[in-house]
């Protein structure tokens, strides 16, 4: 049996999801099922590259009999996995919060092998939440300061999701490539959807995440970097317009949430390829403010409904916003603050941002949540339908 507690937001976040390496499974109950029967727990976040046909039997068995079960705890107010396993041999809890990466408790047969009473631990400011509450001035001068490791280490992230983009490119559907997009800026859109759609069919290459979210990293590293390159930008230069990128879309999702009603891959990536675009051109902190007033101004509506292929469609928006924004505020133009949840400055607009998507959206999140419940509580999955996946893969 496995039993899984778990946020509002990362259940809609793992409702339709890809599996790397299952043939062609996706959603929260079969990954929960694979998990349980995964051989190898050191390989971390590259778990899945253990799936073979003996853990898709077993998984599928234990959809077949029901024995997994998932719960929302609407009331949690961050990032919460809370993941019981029972087998003949013992049982076991895991507690993730906070952060996907963040594991606060542990339990192996009701006994404490790691953790304390309060696994949120909200107390220490993260790293999101330092850089949020920075001056934009301050986020810009980190990101012309970053030392010769972040450089390699941006690149190496870039040249990753960059293979995942050009992997990708040959599964979009034939047709939604038009000759119109072979070239310029709609080929670093059109990269971008297809990096997204790979990962999020389940394609099992490494992508490089960006606060907590590889469509992030995805949305953000592949046309920033082929756009520096291909226009004879520095290296130098590319490395730390895509540090200020990396920099504001972590703040930007610590304004959002980690898991938010606002679509964080073209909101808080957008905002980020933004603000990397203009100081890549040598603009101002005053452009860059301008870039982010006019992202915010534009695209603060688009909601998340969960990890899906569908999120293609959106990074490719948000990245076609980003560099209309960058272009105007090169031109000294952006939308002005006396429009809607426009701020005085890029500051101002993401906290607006923020109070829109935490507060102002609750209710959409709530509703977007319940059609979600609502689909997989009417059709379950089963041993049947694991077999005719396997046959159509």
């Amino acid at each position: 049996m496995v039993r899984l507690v778990c946020d509002a937001r990362n259940y809609k976040n793992c409702y339709s999801v890809g599996i790397p390496n299952s043939r062609g499974k996706t959603g929260i109950l079969w990954t929960l099922a694979i998990g349980a029967h995964l051989p190898d727990a050191t390989r971390g976040l590259r778990c899945f590259e253990g799936i073979d046909s003996a853990v898709l039997r077993d998984a599928a068995d234990l959809l077949d009999r029901q024995g997994v079960q998932v719960e929302v705890d609407a009331a949690s107010p961050g990032l919460l996995i809370d993941v019981m396993v029972v087998r003949e041999s013992g049982a076991a809890r895991v507690v993730v919060a906070r952060e996907h990466t963040r594991v606060v408790r542990i339990e192996v047969d009701g006994r404490l092998i790691k953790g304390g009473d309060d696994p949120e631990n909200q107390s220490a400011p993260s790293v999101r939440e330092t850089l949020a509450r920075s001056g934009l001035a301050d986020v810009v001068a980190m990101a012309r300061g970053i030392n010769r490791a972040d450089r390699a280490r941006l690149r190496e992230g870039a040249d990753l999701n960059l293979a995942m983009a050009r992997h990708a490119l040959g599964l979009l559907p034939a047709g939604f490539i038009t000759d119109g997009e072979t070239s310029g800026q709609s080929r670093l859109s059109l990269l971008v959807a297809a990096g997204v759609f790979g990962r999020m069919s389940g394609e099992p290459l490494t992508v490089m995440s960006l606060a907590g979210s590889g469509n992030k990293g995805i949305t953000v590293s592949v046309p920033l970097t082929l756009h520096g390159r291909e226009t004879g930008v520095p290296q130098e230069r590319i490395d730390e317009a895509l540090a200020l990128a990396c920099l504001l879309t972590s703040a930007t999702t610590w304004h959002l949430g980690t898991l938010s009603a606002i679509c964080g891959a073209a909101n808080a990536g957008g905002i980020g390829i933004a603000a990397g675009l203009v100081l890549m051109k040598g603009g101002t902190l005053e452009q860059i403010g301008m870039a982010l007033g006019t992202m915010v101004g534009n695209l603060a509506g688009m909601i998340c409904d969960g990890a899906k292929i569908g999120c293609a469609m959106k990074t490719m928006t948000g990245v076609d916003a980003a560099f209309r924004a960058a272009s105007l505020a090169m031109l000294g133009l952006g939308v002005p603050a006396t429009d809607g949840i426009v701020g005085e400055d890029g500051n101002a607009s993401l906290l607006n941002l923020g109070r829109l998507a935490q507060r102002g959206m609750a209710d959409t999140d709530a509703e977007i949540l319940a059609i979600m419940q609502g689909k997989l509580k009417r059709r379950p999955p089963s041993l049947a339908d694991a077999e005719a996946a396997e046959n159509h893969a």
